[in-house]
């Protein structure tokens, strides 16, 4: 995967001022990421949510960095500014001045009296680090199609620490709701369930995600008509175990997952909802044993 990844920053950099490729609207040209993920015979979901894990920065934002920092170039050059918009996917100089600007702090023309100010956006390159010092619970398992159901609610996207919007929609369940939401558990991941689904690919913080308080069950067929289902194909789960403070040790594992798992076993993501069962917890949620289903298929 990390071949896979340093792979695709060549092709972006080959790829940055070609105006053929697909455009998403003007504002924003982007390279054809699902044809470079074709190329690489992957996934163009998989190499999102691996790229954005281990850069720190969603796939989308890098190429437009990285495509503003090699038209100043051009900018401070002199060129024709609409020659340039063209060059680098834009249909116009005002398309082309907004992505300019967002990147840079400040437009085409000041830049080009000025010579500044600049924020490059150096190429990034993927190493894998090989610690040995540790070893993570995993175990692979086929599932039948199942349903998830239970209480969902659209929040936004946190990287790190608890989320007050999940937390807030999981207090305002009255109590008499968890016990009858755990009777109706009927199949794996048992137990009371956080399941994110709809998760933007880039993983970009703040984007809204479906949260969603429930139990897993063979079939939606017969769940009560007031709970949201969310059907699941069936396919194959990657499990994490995890054992530690809560929420950091379940946080610090799914990071893992991209930094250490993924990398080194032949397994790439697939589109599905994530799962988090909770196994044992301490009375306060200090601490928490917990299993992190991830939908996962033969790389």
């Amino acid at each position: 995967m990390i071949a896979e990844l340093n792979t695709l920053i060549d092709l972006i950099e080959t790829d940055l001022s070609e105006s053929t490729h697909s455009t998403g609207c003007e504002d924003d040209p982007g390279v054809d990421v699902e044809e470079l993920a074709g190329r690489l015979g992957t996934t163009e979901y998989h190499l999102r949510r691996m790229f954005s894990s281990l850069a720190g920065m969603p796939l989308s934002v890098y190429i437009r960095r990285r495509r503003m920092t090699v038209a100043a170039a051009d900018v401070v050059a002199g060129h024709e500014l609409l020659g340039i918009a063209i060059r680098f996917g834009y249909g116009s100089t005002e398309a082309f001045g907004r992505a300019f600007r967002a990147v840079h702090g400040a437009g085409p023309s000041e830049v080009r009296r000025s010579g500044g100010p600049l924020r490059s956006q150096s190429t990034i390159r993927f190493r894998l680090t090989i610690e040995g010092s540790s070893s993570m619970d995993t175990r692979i398992t086929d599932k039948p199609p199942f349903s998830l159901i239970g209480h969902a609610k659209r929040v936004p996207l946190l990287h790190e620490g608890e989320n007050p919007h999940i937390r807030d929609h999981i207090e305002s369940l009255p109590a008499v709701e968890h016990s009858r939401l755990k009777a109706l558990s009927e199949a794996e991941p048992t137990g009371l369930l956080q399941v994110t689904a709809d998760v933007d690919p880039d993983n970009r913080e703040d984007t809204e995600l479906t949260y969603l308080h429930g139990v897993a069950v063979r079939s939606a067929a017969s769940a009560p008509e007031d709970l949201d289902v969310i059907d699941v194909d069936a396919g194959t789960w990657a499990v994490f175990m995890t054992s530690g403070s809560y929420p950091a040790t379940l946080q610090s594992t799914w990071a893992a997952t991209a930094s250490e798992w993924f990398p080194s076993n032949p397994w790439r993501l697939r589109s599905g909802p994530s799962i988090v069962a909770i196994l044992d917890r301490a009375e306060d949620f200090s601490t928490a044993t917990t299993e992190l289903w991830l939908p996962v298929e033969r790389a």
